[in-house]
């Protein structure tokens, strides 16, 4: 199963290393194949930069620990093909687990949820270890 992880996911993880978040992100690394787009890795590092710049080689000996493909972020979103969505700003972020054809993909973001998608099913990962674990 191909796993795309969210951006909220990896700074949780990566930040918190030790924490429950951190915990189940490894377990999922090593039980699936992990995803992550150009843009989630764009939006994590500028996160980074302004809340934890002090946790930065923290993320990066995190991120050391599993495996993961990178699938490229197309720049122009076309919206109308894809699920509406409240945060326009997300719409590259769903065009990429779509074009990355992934099975799940774990967000805290609640304005993924509720979206009328067959593919890929969209959890929090509370929801992806019950499921999956």
């Amino acid at each position: 199963m191909r796993v795309m992880l969210d951006t909220n996911l990896l700074i949780s993880a990566g930040v918190f290393v030790g924490k429950r978040a951190s915990a189940l992100t490894l377990r999922i690394a090593d039980e699936y194949s992990i995803v992550l787009s150009s843009r989630i890795i764009d939006e994590l590092w500028k996160v980074m930069e302004i809340k934890f710049p002090d946790k930065k080689t923290s993320l990066e000996r995190f991120l050391t620990r599993f495996s993961y493909e990178i699938s490229y972020t197309p720049t122009e979103i076309d919206e109308d093909i894809y699920p509406k969505i409240r945060d326009k700003k997300d719409y590259p972020i769903l065009a990429s687990a779509i074009i990355a054809d992934v099975d799940v993909f774990i967000t805290g973001d609640k304005d993924f949820g509720g979206l009328d998608l067959e593919r890929p099913e969209i959890m929090t990962i509370d929801d992806f270890s019950k499921k999956y674990l």
